[in-house]
């Protein structure tokens, strides 16, 4: 009896917070690596922990924030592949993803406890003085475990104390102690793996289905990274362009005005190259605005504070420049048939579909009656001698319970909202899958488009560079119109912007195009850059010419299908 109450002050006195907190850190990344080698062969090193993590809730104050905002000084430059190291370590949202998975895993630890040996402990002690005078001290305890097995049957093994001891007017005293085990089978309602089990499969699949959203989560946020840094690359160049053409259009203006003075130009010339030149800077100004606050908004995605003066790596922008387009060697069939194997979100329906016809076999069960088969064993001590047990006085009992279904109602309206529940499932099911062509089949649209317009903004730069060269030769005779060199520098400098962001443009879709199909694979350096898995195009691919002259264009009728 001592012994037993020693345990149950330790079991009452617990462990420490920090005991609990590294168990549950312990069996999550455990079932996590588990689950993650089993889904796609390999383990990322996953933590939720943050630099608050290991601090005391009651010494973080909202004022450190206002501080860690200011930043530091000096000038930091980020290249690509440090800017993705950054996000992942410190970006909110991924920290939130990362959060969903650890409490998805959490759940699962509470369903499998179910189906666990599960001790208990108790002690009771007290004391009581009777109208005659006399008193005494009432106690006992118990200890046990109960399991609930995966056909629905629980076992109890339980051993009980009961001590009854006078200490005023009789010094004797009544010790009794009984051990049990208690056995339940439920024979139709609540039995059977497939009925019982259904909460710890759902939450194994629910850990499974966060790990593929997670992967998917993870492609596409490195891709919203990668093209979001280049897009800030295409500001910068935009910048660029901005200035050389204002400095362009004020030269420009410097010519016309000393050919005015020497009268051979007109002062409505100089007028004109002086308007031009004013929004020249005007744009030039806003360009600068434009990409300092895309800049501010990157520091916040990475969670940097605003004050960082952050400067970009324009190798990063010159590299995909030399790389051009890298082809996309696939079609439409077998672009859409490695989605619907690969992709995550669509692996995720596709099994949720499988959930929801699982569910109203589970609904199905709970509206029968129930037979429980009922059995138990015991023994006892004699009350006299308390250390004393003999075996052949147990007692041991079996029978049946019988719950009749006469009233259903809320099983019955379980029952059916599962079977809408089903269809509801199918038809989101079609959609995800429809949805799914439609992208493959509008990625490769945009990816078409992006190389026609590739090749003819190029050749539309080439040309604007000639117009510009040749404007200048003549102005600076004095045999060119003022509104022929400002147009030639205006078309210059929207083709100069222009085969930038088709370069983005063409990088982006085909990232996004990848992550589709599911062939995305975001390890390796410069994997932004580097050829990509597709499945086999069902039909060869006609490359597209570098001429514009060469490639036809489809009249109305025939894009009409008339």
């Amino acid at each position: 009896m001592a012994a037993l109450g020693l345990g149950v002050v330790l079991l009452v006195g617990g462990c420490s917070q920090q005991h609990y907190r590294t168990q549950a850190d312990r069996d999550i990344y455990r079932i996590l690596n588990r689950k993650e080698q089993a889904l796609f062969g390999h383990t990322n090193a996953f933590t939720i922990d943050t630099p608050y993590s290991q601090r005391d809730p009651k010494d973080v104050r909202w004022e450190q924030l206002f501080g860690e905002s200011k930043g530091g000084q000096g000038r930091r430059l980020l290249p690509l592949d440090e800017a993705l190291k950054l996000a992942v370590a410190h970006n909110r949202q991924y920290q939130l993803r990362k959060e969903t998975l650890y409490l998805s895993a959490l759940t699962l630890t509470g369903e499998q406890r179910e189906f666990n040996k599960l001790p208990f402990a108790s002690v009771n002690a007290g004391v009581a003085r009777e109208a005659d005078g006399d008193g005494r001290v009432d106690g006992g305890g118990s200890l046990g475990f109960t399991q609930l097995l995966q056909a629905g049957g629980t076992i109890s093994a339980t051993l009980a104390n009961d001590m009854l001891r006078y200490f005023t007017g009789n010094s004797g005293r009544s010790v009794t102690t009984v051990m049990s085990l208690n056995f339940t089978q439920p024979l139709l309602r609540g039995s059977g793996a497939d009925v019982v089990a259904e909460a710890l499969r759902q939450a194994e699949r629910d850990v499974i289905y966060d790990l593929r959203s997670f992967a998917l989560f993870q492609q596409t946020f490195a891709t919203d990274i990668v093209t979001t840094y280049y897009r800030l690359l295409q500001r910068k160049d935009a910048v660029r362009n901005a200035w050389n053409n204002y400095e362009k259009l004020r030269k420009t203006r410097e010519l016309l005005e000393a050919q005015s003075q020497a009268e051979r130009r007109a002062k409505f010339e100089v007028d004109q190259a002086r308007q031009q030149e004013l929004q020249g800077k005007t744009a030039y100004i806003g360009s600068v605005v434009l990409y300092q606050t895309a800049l501010d908004q990157f520091k916040i995605t990475l969670n940097l504070p605003l004050g960082v003066d952050l400067a970009l790596d324009d190798s990063t922008l010159e590299n995909l420049r030399q790389s051009g387009l890298l082809p996309v060697d696939t079609n439409e069939e077998a672009a859409f048939a490695a989605a619907v194997e690969r992709k995550m979100d669509i692996l995720n329906e596709i099994d949720r579909f499988e959930d929801s016809k699982r569910k109203i076999v589970v609904a199905a069960n709970r509206l029968k009656g129930n037979v429980t088969l009922v059995s138990g064993v015991s023994l006892g001590n004699d009350a006299a001698n308390y250390a004393n047990f003999d075996v052949s006085q147990y007692r041991a009992n079996a029978g049946l319970q019988l719950d009749l279904p006469f009233e259903r109602m809320l099983q019955r309206n379980a029952y059916r909202a599962t079977l809408i529940t089903f269809e509801r499932t199918l038809r989101s099911l079609g959609l995800t899958l429809d949805t799914a062509r439609d992208s493959v089949r509008q990625g490769i649209r945009n990816l078409e488009q992006l190389q026609q317009n590739y090749i003819i903004q190029t050749n539309a730069l080439e040309l604007a560079n000639r117009r510009v060269a040749v404007s200048d030769m003549l102005l600076q005779a004095g045999r060119a119109q003022t509104r022929d060199q400002l147009e030639a520098q205006t078309a210059q400098l929207l083709a100069q912007n222009a085969v930038t962001q088709v370069l983005v443009d063409y990088l982006t879709a085909r990232l996004r195009f990848l992550v589709d199909v599911g062939a995305l694979r975001i390890d390796g350096a410069q994997w932004w850059l580097q050829p990509q898995p597709l499945p086999a195009p069902v039909m060869p691919i006609r490359r597209q010419k570098n001429d514009p002259g060469d490639q036809a264009v489809a009249p109305p009728d025939k894009v009409f299908g008339n």
